[in-house]
């Protein structure tokens, strides 16, 4: 088969199309052959060198694909070959096959082709994980997305609209802010001109921000604080903005409030599956209903991988990048 292989850390450049062996999938496990793959920040600090797959995963970036079954491994059951499937991964959805456990498969919703069930997977389970089942947005809580146009955020937005939430975005241009709109956001925040803490304050009276999904790490972590409500929740999810950060003790005190922080690659293959569980019994309902669905930027050919990551860098997009196989 194909896949991107990175022969050494560095720019989009870095990324080659070459022939290499095939997966071979193990026990528990199925072979998939790859429709589409989507691009996610985790791909490019693997390929900057910042972020290795865990032990005993492929060494390919991609972490979420779609396509189908071409090879059940022993020990499987509840699928066959021929299904067609969307996963989570831990890596190798750059390439034309892929070896999964079989608790990380998803049927490719109804409603949806199959390049679109690509950009489902690693957002799903990373907001329905984070939002629902560690900071347990409710209905009439406001949650604060940070990054809402990413392909994180127009998720985030959607769930929590379809639980009846409100929502709040931050977003660096006027065309991304319109978009988070469309989706359902009901507060809207320029990062570039406007102080978020201070925005989410006046649109709540004073109270604040009952749950924030951070993707800035320690840039943000002050400033999140102070925009939490009492008994607030923040769950953070990336490092855009650093790893080292200070956190007042008092404030969060004074709120009553909770820090959370998590990741979905390196989990056991128990936890993903329950993950992966919970978002085919609560999420895939709204998909196929209509009340959710992927935001796709662009398609590109997988073999030019190097040019999707250029996108994703300059940071022009909204919604998903996806990698369809030539």
């Amino acid at each position: 088969m194909h896949a991107i292989t990175i022969s050494e850390p560095g720019g989009p450049e870095a990324l080659a199309w070459e022939e290499v062996p095939d997966p071979v999938p193990g026990d528990g496990e199925v072979l998939v052959e790859v429709a589409a793959a989507a691009v996610n920040r985790a791909d490019i600090m693997q390929r900057q060198g910042y972020y290795d797959p865990p032990p005993g995963a492929s060494h390919y970036p991609g972490l979420e694909c779609s396509g189908r079954i071409a090879a059940l491994g022993p020990g499987v059951s509840g699928w066959a070959v021929g299904d067609e499937v969307c996963a989570l991964l831990a890596g190798g959805g750059y390439a034309e096959k892929v070896a999964v456990p079989a608790g990380q498969l998803l049927p490719v919703p109804r409603g949806l082709d199959l390049k679109q069930a690509a950009a489902l997977p690693e957002v799903v389970c990373t907001v329905w994980s984070n939002v629902f089942m560690v900071a347990h947005l409710r209905p009439g809580e406001t949650l604060l997305v940070h990054g809402g146009s990413s392909g994180i955020g127009t998720m985030a937005i959607q769930l929590a609209k379809a639980v009846g939430a409100k929502v709040a975005v931050t977003a660096g241009t006027k065309e991304k802010l319109d978009r988070c709109a469309e989706l359902g956001a009901d507060i809207l925040i320029n990062y570039r001109e406007q102080d978020f803490v201070e925005e989410i304050a006046r649109a709540t009276d004073g109270a604040g921000a009952d749950v924030i999904l951070d993707n800035m790490g320690a840039k943000y972590l002050d400033r999140n604080v102070r925009a939490l409500a009492v008994n607030g929740r923040l769950a953070i999810i990336g490092m855009q903005g650093g790893t080292k950060g200070e956190l007042n003790i008092g404030t969060l005190l004074a709120k009553r409030g909770a820090v959370s922080a998590t990741s979905l690659r390196a989990r056991p293959l128990d936890e993903k599956a329950a993950i992966v569980a919970a978002v085919r019994e609560h999420v895939w309902p709204l998909i196929a209903d209509g009340h959710v669905r992927p935001i796709i930027d662009r398609e590109i050919p997988m073999s030019d991988a190097a040019a999707a990551h250029r996108v994703v860098e300059e940071s022009t997009h909204i919604g998903k990048v996806l990698l369809v196989v030539p």
